[in-house]
């Protein structure tokens, strides 16, 4: 089984001169790419990394960021990515809890991690200087602390905890080859193709994006994270870049129009259900996928596609290395079209989770099926086995859920609510749509104490990335409970559907045209959208659990009913509901 800096160099070999990398004007060939990432790999061995060390990366999207990720994977490390949108305090626990022997950032990161961790600015002057003296070839294993195998660390991907504190997933080289030959033989990604690196680098469909492209011979179209907003900001940029193939979750499918976009190209679906009206939605005119796999596998397990919207959608058949099982409680075979628990086995399983043994024997237990010492994932998610092998999932077994693509455990969001010293009880729910899923929390406080709920949401965003902040958060004497005397958590969330449909309309003017109408009728959008009671003038749209995804809906409400086409510029960057008014009249006028 080759490595990451094997493959890689492979394609270096075959086609050095072709685009690699393309970020805005810039275009990285091939060649430059493995020439700047083999003299950044060995100033990092130079500081101490080698084959299952961890190398903290800090960086916002762009060529240098590939170079980096490329240079640990060739020193032999496994990158720990810190994306700089998080919260400093969890950023701060990933570091301390993962131990890294470097950090790696840019000059325009700045991060306050607490523990003292040594660190490379890699576009400081010096740093630029002491990379650019060291040699340009490929590393081999005499140039690193120790030899490279397939069964060292590649990366360690931070997720959401039941217990409320995330878990660092380490996944090896092990898988990778399986995931290249999956590529080749789905989405097909090569040579002159165009793929979009659209995920997070904290989420691992980050590897799949880059993978895709850097190790089949396609280039890979880096964006800043602004222009990839889905709706207008994702659609203009699938175009200007020319992409052939993209892999979304469907909550970005959902708000962004395929027209004239991936025209012939590849599109795929993963990290969220994918229902038949997306796939009817996006199949025309180009090949659909639909993938899945949790962040405890290389990326994913199975793939399904080109789509068939006549038929159901399902998650297809594992690709080559990897195994599904579909087990009762007994870890026995069900029938086929019986729901069961899916295991997953095979090359691409992780190791565990980072310094957790004890948690890693509950989620990885040894394989019946497979030869003697082997593993098997167990998911925690629903599925059937058709009669033709395609597996169709069911949903979750737990209080696991998945929200813009996310994975998030309610678990966590409630441990981090009821950490606040005036709560007594915490309870998080989802609600509304595809597009617009979100999470509404409920607390009941301890006698006496007086809370808000802006206080409670800043509370959480202290820790919490902002896809697992509550978008809204409810005050109640006491939570419903089932006879059981369990949180009646249906009951929260016929509550929460309840604020989506409040009825009052905003005061503040009749129906004309003037700005008090205008601010009028955006309230009113803004509490429909975020199935808040409230929402005036003085709001911040954000403050009130706006978040990208939802700014995107608010625009296309703001085109479709007032007939104004506002940036997402200026959504985000108006500092309450009245400025954002005063732009959309404005826009109206011009």
């Amino acid at each position: 089984m080759p490595t990451v800096p094997e493959l890689f160099e492979s394609v270096v070999a075959r086609a050095g001169d072709n685009p690699a990398v393309v970020f805005g004007d810039r275009v990285v060939t091939y060649a430059e790419l493995n020439s700047r990432a083999n003299r950044l790999a060995r100033v990092l061995v130079e500081r101490g990394v080698g084959p299952d060390t961890t190398v903290a990366v800090a960086m916002p999207k762009c060529d240098e960021l590939m170079v980096v990720l490329l240079a640990v994977l060739k020193a032999g490390g496994a990158y720990l990515p810190l994306d700089p949108q998080y919260p400093a305090k969890r950023l701060a626990h990933m570091v301390e809890d993962a131990r890294p022997v470097l950090l790696v950032r840019s000059a325009r990161v700045s991060l306050d991690l607490g523990a003292p961790v040594s660190e490379l600015v890699v576009d400081d002057p010096d740093a630029v200087r002491e990379t650019a003296s060291r040699p340009a070839h490929d590393l081999t294993d005499t140039c690193r602390t120790a030899p490279l195998h397939p069964q060292h660390l590649m990366y360690v991907i931070y997720t959401s905890g039941s217990t409320g504190t995330p878990k660092g997933v380490a996944v090896a080289h092990a898988g990778v080859a399986d995931i290249v030959a999956a590529q080749a033989a789905s989405i097909a990604p090569q040579p002159g193709d165009r793929v979009l690196q659209w995920a997070s680098i904290s989420f691992d469909a980050a590897f799949w994006d880059w993978s895709a492209a850097l190790l089949s011979g396609a280039a890979l179209v880096v964006a800043p994270a602004e222009e990839l907003l889905p709706g207008q900001p994702l659609h203009d940029t699938l175009r200007r870049h020319a992409v052939t193939h993209a892999v979304l979750p469907p909550v970005a499918l959902s708000v962004t129009d395929p027209e004239d976009v991936l025209v012939g190209g590849t599109v795929m679906s993963t990290g969220d259900a994918c229902s038949r009206a997306l796939a009817a939605k996006w199949a025309p005119g180009r090949r659909m996928f639909n993938g899945y796999g949790p962040t405890e596998t290389t990326v994913g397990s199975t793939i399904a596609g080109p789509i068939d919207t006549s038929d159901e959608i399902t998650i297809g058949t594992p690709w080559s290395g990897n195994s599904v099982y579909v087990l009762d409680e007994r870890l026995c075979p069900v029938p086929d079209g019986s729901d069961g628990e899916l295991y997953l086995a095979g090359n691409g399983v992780a190791r565990g989770y980072l310094y957790r043994p004890g948690l890693t024997a509950t989620r990885f237990v040894p394989n019946p099926f497979g030869p003697p010492g082997s593993r098997m994932y167990r998911s925690g998610d629903r599925g059937r086995r058709r009669e033709d092998g395609q597996l169709v999932f069911s949903g979750r077994g737990d209080d696991q859920v998945k929200i813009r693509g996310f994975r998030v455990e309610l678990g966590e969001v409630e441990a981090r609510l009821a950490a606040h010293p005036a709560v007594d009880v915490a309870a998080a729910v989802v609600v509304g749509d595809l597009g617009g899923a979100r999470l509404a929390a409920y607390v009941s406080t301890i006698d006496g104490a007086e809370v808000s709920a802006a206080e409670l949401r800043v509370h959480a965003a202290e820790t919490l990335p902002e896809h697992m902040v509550p978008s809204s958060v409810q005050l109640l004497r006491r939570l419903p409970v089932t006879a059981n005397g369990k949180i009646d958590r249906a009951a929260l969330r016929d509550l929460a559907e309840s604020a989506a449909h409040h009825d009052e309309e905003p005061t503040g003017g009749d129906a004309g045209d003037d700005h008090a109408s205008v601010e009028s009728r955006l309230c009113l959008m803004v509490r429909e959208i975020l199935a808040v009671p409230e929402a005036g003038p003085g709001d911040n749209f954000f403050k009130l659990g706006g978040h990208s995804v939802l700014a995107t809906r608010l625009a296309g409400r703001l085109r479709d009913e007032l007939g104004v086409t506002v940036p997402m510029r200026a959504v985000f960057e108006a500092g309450t509901l009245s400025e954002l008014a005063s732009v959309v009249r404005a826009s109206r006028e011009s």
